[in-house]
């Protein structure tokens, strides 16, 4: 069975999504950031033919451009714990990779590497500055409930994430920043050396 890479995507609506940083740039701005991070990451994944990628997309009907090689799924209700998990258990066979859509600098290399280190492990993690994780790979052997009693978008998030693997080989990737508010975006500006390339 083929890998499987899973990215979770809000519909790019204005006012919908990346609601903290518009708060600091307006609505416009923040969704331009968005749709370019989406884009860039998805049109990455596309290209590449060592895994095949699938978008978990909220709201369950809403319209989004994809390319022609990725297949939609909508998330369904309930939080964010419960979207993760039903997303995962329509892989339970095989390896599956889940990544959040607006990381800027995460890669295809970056999934890439993920199913490389479940090789060796039965999950992978790639952890957020802020105590979160912007990807989780998952091998067949899981535990039941991998998501299961959460503190979501707390400084926590990962930690007790890890908790739910206690039994289990788990490896991390390298440390990669959220963009929730306007100095996440200057920070990013700063290491890309032009603030228009980012939105």
């Amino acid at each position: 069975m083929k890998d499987t890479v899973i990215v979770c995507a809000r519909a790019p609506r204005l006012g919908t999504v990346k609601r903290r940083l518009a708060q600091d740039i307006g609505d416009r701005a923040a969704l331009r950031f968005y749709v370019k991070t989406l884009t860039s990451l998805l049109w990455g994944l596309a290209r590449d033919k060592r895994f095949r990628t699938i978008a978990a997309v909220t709201p369950d009907r809403a319209w989004l451009s994809l390319p022609y090689c990725i297949r939609r799924i909508p998330q369904g209700r309930g939080d964010l714990a419960a979207r993760m998990h039903r997303a995962c258990g329509r892989f339970r066979c095989g390896r599956v990779v889940i990544i959040g859509s607006d990381i800027p600098d995460a890669t295809a290399d970056d999934v890439g590497n993920a199913f490389r280190a479940l090789g060796n492990a039965h999950a992978v993690f790639g952890p957020a500055e802020d105590g979160g994780y912007w990807l989780v790979g998952l091998g067949p052997r899981r535990p039941a409930r991998p998501f299961g009693v959460v503190r979501w978008s707390s400084p926590y998030a990962l930690e007790d994430t890890l908790a739910n693997f206690s039994n289990h080989r788990v490896t991390r990737l390298r440390i990669l920043s959220d963009v929730d508010i306007a100095s996440d975006l200057l920070r990013l500006a700063a290491r890309r050396m032009d603030v228009h390339s980012i939105y």
